[in-house]
């Protein structure tokens, strides 16, 4: 089975949410998604500032097998990009939970998480999918 930390929220789109001290949410892709995808070969993410609305592709991860949009978990402003992914794609494949993509703000961070599945949650969905 996939490893899935307690501590971070999940979306059904296969990533995972991390609340910062300050507020902001760190959106990575979660161990199972990495897996599925296979190896990373690039990774296109957004400039700092772009608005996103909850659901809307924010980046593009490209592998051995397909290209695969990154769709946003929760609303909110991106603030800060996972820069060093762009010339180190298969970081995600070896650290998926330390490989964030994107830190976004938004307008309430726990409004914007409480949707989200719960690791537990998240283990039942991955079962259900045979993960």
């Amino acid at each position: 089975m996939s490893n899935v930390p307690a501590e971070l929220r999940y979306a059904e789109n296969h990533t995972w949410v991390r609340t910062r001290a300050n507020g902001d949410l760190e959106i990575g892709i979660t161990d199972f998604g990495q897996q599925a995808l296979g190896d990373l070969v690039s990774i296109e993410l957004p400039k700092p500032g772009r608005v996103l609305k909850e659901d809307e592709a924010f980046a593009v991860l490209e592998s051995t097998k397909s290209a695969s949009e990154v769709n946003a978990p929760v609303a909110g402003v991106v603030t800060e990009v996972n820069q060093p992914l762009g010339g180190t794609p298969e970081a995600v494949n070896s650290d998926a939970y330390g490989s964030w993509l994107i830190r976004l703000r938004p307008q309430s961070a726990a409004l914007a998480t409480a949707k989200l599945l719960s690791a537990a949650q998240y283990q039942t969905k991955l079962a259900a999918e045979g993960g």
